[in-house]
């Protein structure tokens, strides 16, 4: 069988990988080190990937995106009602699958949307030691 959907955990240097089929049925169930994720997911079929929303998310979505990848990114607050025993990483990766494939998941919106252009350029303003004046509001 192809494995359409994977969840996979973030941790500091051992990601947990859970892959299900379309019928929902575990293809895989692996832990790989930091260094293995990029090759592993190249060989991998381009698939659905569910991941919690952290630090390292956004980089590795965007790596991950790269190789061909859909990638969901969801709030921890969010993937806890789908774990179904103690929250560990394992466990984690294995809710994933279950929400990116359900209908009313609320995903974390993406780092290019979250960067408008009247927040970058209040950042440049900062970052060159600009001012930046906020207009008036009209009464």
């Amino acid at each position: 069988m192809q494995i359409t959907t994977v969840g996979l955990d973030l941790a500091k240097n051992v990601f947990q990988v859970h892959g299900v089929n379309r019928h929902g049925k575990v293809e895989l169930r692996k832990q790989l080190k930091r260094d293995q994720v990029a090759a592993f997911f190249a060989n991998l079929p381009p698939c659905l990937i569910g991941m919690e929303a952290c630090s390292g998310a956004h980089h590795w979505a965007r790596k991950l995106q790269a190789l061909g990848h859909v990638v969901r990114l969801m709030a921890p607050q969010f993937v806890k009602p789908y774990v179904k025993s103690n929250k560990n990483d394992a466990a984690d990766a294995e809710a994933n699958p279950s929400w990116t494939a359900s209908p009313s998941r609320t995903e974390s919106p993406d780092v290019r949307e979250q960067s408008s252009p009247s927040c970058r350029s209040k950042l440049r303003a900062w970052q060159t030691g600009g001012v930046h004046v906020r207009p008036a509001v009209p009464s």
